[in-house]
């Protein structure tokens, strides 16, 4: 299709597809960016239950 961004720019998904032929003699090069992944998507997911905990009146009784 085309879409999304090009080549050269650094992306979290392309490192992952592109470090994938090098796992075993390189394993970095696809751990970091799965870890920072991992992490972000975490994070974020605290933050959504942090948010729930404050703004939902249910939960203040």
């Amino acid at each position: 299709i085309g879409l999304g961004i090009q080549p050269p720019t650094p992306e979290w998904g392309a490192m992952l597809s592109g470090g994938r032929m090098f796992i075993r003699t390189a394993p970095h090069i696809a751990t970091f960016p799965g870890v920072a992944i991992m992490i972000t998507i975490f994070a974020l997911n605290l933050l959504g239950d942090g948010m729930r905990d404050a703004l939902d009146p249910r939960l203040k009784q």
